[in-house]
């Protein structure tokens, strides 16, 4: 699982700087699906080979009548419960801050890999203003200009000593079958993974928050194995405010990490609101199956239009993950939750499924044929030939004579024709696009 690196500190201090710099530096990945955007404050980013995903708690940041010191708080608290690295970042134009103490205190003896930050220190005139950040009783201060990209290397080849290279990926066919269940706080999460084991693995409370920390269970089911993780949600009311609900992404950001299959928990009374569709979102920059599960489906009236009318809401609010199944549980009664499994392992298949690069180019002769890319400079962007590289999820490759001249619709057009010729409509596929060689060396 890649490492969680949060940035932490007073507002101001250049939390959201650096962390646009390392995201840029490290080519953050960016759906460019349309309905796919959401805020910019998370980023999956590597450090010469060594990934990590990178938090911006600044971003998580809400706008409330409580104190400034109450905020930031609560911000240093989730970072040190959810982080396996922080970065606390101080502004050495201001110099330390009662604030700065104040986080501190929150950060002295906790076992995590803590880096004490000065930031705004612009050039050597200014490294002199870095020294008083030692009274925090730190060894090591790193001086760094987040907008000048001063210091940056010095830090970040520290952070990464902490940071393991993981271990070579085990076969599907070889391993449980990861399966996250994920969602907002108090849609029903717990009680469904409690359904599904048929006990008590987990604590069901109604009271969002409940759940301390993702919880994983090993178990078969008619023969194979699976082993099923329970996220956390928010955390609990006495530690955090409701308003900063947006860091269950968090949550569901480590569990995505880790799985081939999330179960992506809705509240039926709710509907497919904002936050589940940002939720949705993360598993599609992971490429990620994902289920949808209507969950609570026994507390609504129904007539023969309201699944029809359930379905058209949550296609229109994710048109970006349009193959994802649905499904209408009730994790209290019981009512369709075994089904569920069933429609994983139709994902399942799909997810893991081969075609024979002759079947792909076959389909994509004909498709060219009929319908051809867009012109470059006046010349045939010609396609080269096309194969698949890998599976879980099916990734496909085309050699073209310019990628970049390939435009966005006709790589929708292009993916929709493979989900259609090869039974793809229930799993996310990768389409890349890689320019030909001129030499048989390159």
């Amino acid at each position: 699982m890649k490492p969680l690196i949060a940035i932490i500190g007073r507002p101001n201090v250049g939390k959201s700087t650096l962390f646009n710099r390392l995201s840029e530096k490290n080519k953050a990945i960016v759906v460019d699906e349309p309905g796919a955007t959401r805020d910019r404050n998370y980023a999956h980013a590597t450090w010469y080979g060594k990934d990590y995903t990178l938090i911006d708690t600044g971003g998580f940041e809400p706008a409330s009548v409580e104190t400034m010191l109450t905020q930031m708080r609560e911000q240093a608290c989730l970072a040190i419960d959810e982080a396996d690295i922080i970065i606390f970042l101080m502004d050495g134009r201001e110099g330390l801050t009662p604030g700065d103490r104040e986080i501190t205190d929150i950060l002295r003896g906790i076992e995590k890999p803590v880096f004490f930050v000065v930031n705004k220190i612009d050039g050597p005139k200014q490294e002199a203003q870095a020294y008083e950040f030692y009274e925090v009783g730190t060894e090591n201060v790193y001086s760094i200009s987040a907008q000048h990209g001063l210091g940056i290397h010095e830090l970040m080849d520290d952070v990464a000593l902490h940071i393991t290279s993981p271990a070579e990926e085990i076969p599907l066919e070889e391993r449980p079958i990861r399966i996250s269940v994920i969602g907002k706080p108090n849609v029903g999460k717990s009680s469904l993974v409690n359904k599904i084991l048929g006990y008590e693995r987990t604590i069901v409370n109604p009271i969002p928050g409940t759940t301390r920390d993702a919880i994983d269970t090993l178990f078969d089911l008619n023969g194979k194995k699976y082993l099923l993780v329970d996220t956390a949600g928010i955390r609990r009311k006495s530690r955090v405010s409701h308003v900063l609900e947006k860091y269950s992404i968090v949550q569901a950001l480590k569990a995505i990490n880790r799985c081939d299959i999330a179960l992506l928990v809705i509240d039926a009374g709710e509907g497919m609101t904002e936050q589940d569709a940002k939720i949705a979102g993360l598993t599609v920059e992971r490429s990620v199956a994902c289920i949808i599960v209507v969950n609570k489906w026994d507390t609504i009236d129904k007539d023969n239009s309201t699944v029809g009318d359930y379905v058209r809401n949550i296609r229109e609010t994710t048109k970006f993950m349009d193959y994802a199944p649905i499904i209408f549980v009730s994790a209290l009664t019981g009512q369709r939750v075994t089904k569920i499994f069933d429609v994983i392992e139709t994902v399942l298949i799909q997810y893991t499924k081969r075609v024979s690069t002759a079947e792909i180019n076959r389909l994509v002769r004909e498709v060219l044929a009929s319908n051809p890319p867009a012109r470059h400079q006046n010349r045939a962007n010609t396609f080269s030939y096309v194969t698949q590289v890998s599976s879980a999820p099916p990734t496909f490759v085309f050699f073209v004579r310019e990628p970049r001249a390939v435009h966005f619709s006709y790589r929708r057009f292009l993916t929709n024709r493979l989900r259609e010729a090869f039974g793809f409509d229930h799993s996310p596929i990768k389409v890349i696009f890689r320019k030909k060689s001129r030499s048989k060396e390159e």
